[in-house]
């Protein structure tokens, strides 16, 4: 399976967002996807052929811009001697908002995965759906957190822990009797508990048993109760087999499936919230240690750069895109690895906060005053 790189996943999230927000005022946007393995010179004879078929539009203005569009993706294909690795994926129209006016805009796009689908289309709108296949996440993992009295079921997607469910179960807490109190009140708490597992259950499988991303369940709480739900709970076999890490808990709500994810860490190593997570660790024990071998704030950052002491570079997906460019362009001249940290949840955010967006961990100490 090929993976894409966080600058890769950024770069086409901000094509995808472009192209997806472009209207043509007729049937003015052409859209063509090449399969890799597809003879180029192939496409680019039919889209020739398809160009004096464009002739016979009736509106002058359509018929001047599609035959413009395939034109230039014509021209475009020139360049290529080949379908490059993954496909290629070309958008060209008229992108004017002024009735009557003409603005031919082409992309050119080789994806970060292989195209799937070979596309002819003209349109009001680009087919952008294949290169949002590509975005969607790979990897999800069903989260449990409960105890005798609640359950929250939730799934970490990427860097995204959304809460799914949560239950209650009705079971009283302990109270003091003696005798025959003592024990119906014990049966009748045993009985509440293991319909209580039983829902839990449901729950789970109507949450999960579709999820065809779903790569494994991690469950907490307090012990014995976890350990007593994936015993007796009747959990069907085929999402017991997920289970891949039972971690213990005293929170069962919100912030226990936050607590979850992070004491599972081994379990999910290659998860990309526990690697950002991991990256801004170290960028803070070096800011709190060592903050002579770290830089944050544009001007430190862009002076570490020019230097050639960028060992790690760390941007804010918040950044504006041409400052993102630039610094990654200094980093890349000096071979640095760049991360981009997304916002979605507390780590990301107070790096934001204390960085402005950019931050590094240098390979040498600076003395910036």
């Amino acid at each position: 399976m090929t993976e894409i790189s966080q600058k890769e996943k950024q770069e086409l999230e901000e094509l995808v967002n472009l192209l997806g927000g472009i209207r043509g005022m007729h049937t003015e946007l052409v859209t063509v996807l090449i399969p890799s393995g597809t003879n180029i010179y192939q496409v680019s004879n039919q889209l020739s052929a398809e160009a004096s078929t464009a002739e016979n539009i009736k509106s002058k203005q359509t018929r001047t811009a599609v035959v413009t569009a395939l034109e230039t993706i014509i021209r475009k294909l020139k360049e290529y001697k080949q379908t490059p690795k993954h496909g290629l994926a070309l958008f060209c129209g008229n992108v004017s908002e002024k009735e009557g006016g003409q603005d031919i805009q082409i992309w050119a796009i080789e994806p970060p995965k292989p195209l799937n689908v070979r596309i002819y289309r003209c349109d009001k709108v680009f087919v952008i759906e294949p290169l949002k296949e590509m975005l969607e996440v790979e990897e999800v993992y069903g989260l449990l957190v409960m105890d005798r009295r609640e359950a929250t079921i939730g799934v970490l997607e990427g860097k995204n822990i959304i809460v799914l469910r949560k239950m209650t179960s009705g079971v009283p807490g302990k109270i003091k009797a003696g005798g025959q109190s003592a024990a119906r009140f014990e049966r009748v708490t045993e009985s509440l508990a293991k319909e209580f597992y039983k829902r839990v259950a449901e729950g789970m499988k109507e949450c999960f048993w579709d999820m065809p991303k779903l790569k494994g369940i991690l469950v907490g709480g307090p012990i014995p109760t976890k350990e007593e739900f994936l015993e007796q709970g009747e959990l069907v076999t085929k999402l017991k087999e997920k289970v891949i890490g039972v971690k213990d808990l005293g929170y069962t709500d919100e912030h226990g499936l936050e607590l979850l994810v992070e004491q599972s860490q081994e379990d999910i190593a290659n998860q990309e919230l526990i690697k950002e997570k991991n990256i801004l660790t170290k960028f803070f024990t070096v800011v709190g240690k060592t903050p002579g071998k770290a830089a944050y704030g544009f001007e430190k950052v862009k002076n570490a750069l020019e230097r050639g002491a960028v060992e790690l570079l760390l941007l804010s997906k918040k950044l504006p895109r041409e400052k993102m460019q630039e610094f990654e362009a200094l980093a890349s001249s000096i071979g640095s690895e760049v991360v981009i940290i997304g916002t979605e949840n507390q780590d990301g955010q107070q790096f934001y906060n204390l960085t402005k967006g950019a931050g590094a961990i240098l390979r040498f100490q600076i003395d910036f005053e």
